[in-house]
């Protein structure tokens, strides 16, 4: 499998890891190994989910409140939002329409 961030997601996640590590120093750190968990975790087994939406499927990141939204197209896993829980619902649902 192939691993992609819809550029929107990848700035979310620059922009999440700064906030934090402007937080407490080293949050930051923490917040970036907790996603790169989940990212693994998607990617051993993309499947495992139930696709919440169209396909679309969800991971939380642990001790975070952020999942990870993706789907499966092919043999390409694509990232398309790093979404926190309690901000704008579903603001991400464009990006899965292309």
């Amino acid at each position: 499998m192939i691993l992609t961030w819809h550029e929107d997601a990848a700035e979310e996640y620059t922009s999440a890891a700064l906030y934090y590590e402007r937080q407490v120093e080293g949050l930051g750190q923490r917040f970036v190994g907790h996603v790169e968990a989940t990212v693994m975790r998607v990617m051993s087994a993309p499947l495992r989910p139930h696709g919440f939406e169209n396909g679309v499927r969800k991971l939380r990141v642990k001790r975070f409140p952020y999942a990870v939204i993706y789907r499966v197209k092919d043999h390409e896993v694509q990232i398309l939002a790093l979404a926190h829980a309690k901000r704008l619902p579903g603001y991400w649902r464009e990006r899965a329409g292309g």
